[in-house]
């Protein structure tokens, strides 16, 4: 696949479409593989990224940078690695505030995006291959399924400020969720019970408020990141190549169990400070509201516009990139 012409105008489309997924990062629940694979990146993406490999390596050695670049895609990531950067540290601060206050309503967002990611990633699957294939990956969805409600229900884990080594695998854990769809890196580093506190040493950098203890807690956070990345990307592009009907199947049974997680209506106890326990520690029940009144109501049309609106953009993207084909074939 030939990689399209970088322009200044596509640099800013890539960073606009980093921006996006930076924001679902940020989101416990949220995917920004998701995000990527509805903006049309997705692809781009893990090939660029699994090239950081031997062969770029031989290249900077030999001080071939224009090469070396190219075999990267590197202009590509550095937009869109912008646009995350952006995105994630402009929404740590507004997601503390919105799950604060607004938590059914955004949470219904929530969960109207990722029953929407459910039809999108479905629809990437071979179901016209064979009987027996479509089968298989049908029953493939069930334990992918029953492993991700299990898991989101887990307790996160807690006792006291983290090593610099465990958030440099909490990092390594929960960015292969930035090229995974369906799987939210915040939900991961939620369960391991660091979302609270990496979210606000984002938020106290982005206030410009530097001290040595963040400084070295993003350090190693994103050292974690950036190695998880390069591994967890090439494996990820050789399981798609060999199996790719099966790894989606799985990947949308995670989808589908992780609503547990995202459903709206929760109760979180009776005291404030039980709800604040009940919170860091991520147990919950799900309830559904004995009543609907303006709340409910709201949170419902919420979730459906979320779920019609990533619809929709998925839809447009399809358009799109028929458009281009058939003006590249003309």
């Amino acid at each position: 696949m030939n990689k399209p012409q970088d322009s200044l105008t596509s640099d800013f489309c890539q960073a606009g479409r980093g921006f996006i997924m930076g924001c679902a990062d940020a989101v416990p629940g949220v995917s920004g593989g998701t995000m990527a694979l509805l903006l049309g990146i997705y692809e781009r993406l893990i090939a660029a990224i699994s090239h950081f490999d031997l062969n770029l390596v031989a290249l900077l050695r030999q001080r071939r940078w224009r090469d070396a670049a190219t075999h990267c895609d590197l202009r590509f990531l550095i937009a869109l690695g912008l646009g995350i950067a952006i995105g994630l540290g402009g929404l740590a601060t507004m997601m503390k505030h919105l799950i604060k206050n607004y938590e059914v309503w955004t949470f219904s967002v929530f969960f109207g995006l990722i029953l929407a990611s459910v039809v999108l990633v479905a629809r990437q699957m071979k179901w016209r291959d064979s009987i027996a294939r479509s089968f298989a990956q049908i029953v493939l969805v069930i334990p992918g399924a029953i492993f991700a409600y299990w898991l989101v229900g887990l307790q996160a884990l807690g006792g006291g400020d983290p090593t610099y080594f465990f958030l440099f695998l909490c990092g390594s854990i929960a960015i292969c969720a930035m090229i995974l769809p369906g799987i939210s890196g915040a939900f991961i580093l939620l369960i391991l019970g660091q979302y609270h506190f990496v979210i606000h040493q984002i938020s106290d950098a982005v206030h410009l408020k530097f001290s040595t203890e963040m400084l070295l807690v993003l350090a190693s956070f994103g050292a974690g990141a950036i190695i998880g990345l390069a591994i967890f990307s090439r494996f990820l592009r050789w399981l798609l190549s060999v199996a790719h009907g099966p790894t989606l199947a799985i990947l949308c049974g995670f989808m589908i169990g992780s609503l547990r997680r995202i459903w709206p209506f929760k109760s979180w106890g009776e005291t404030d400070d039980l709800i604040e326990a009940n919170r860091q520690l991520n147990n919950y029940e799900n309830v559904w509201p004995q009543t609907w009144g303006n709340e409910e109501i709201i949170a419902a049309v919420l979730a459906v516009s979320a779920c019609v609106l990533v619809l929709a953009l998925e839809t447009v993207a399809v358009i799109m990139k028929r458009k281009r084909e058939k003006k590249e074939q003309a």
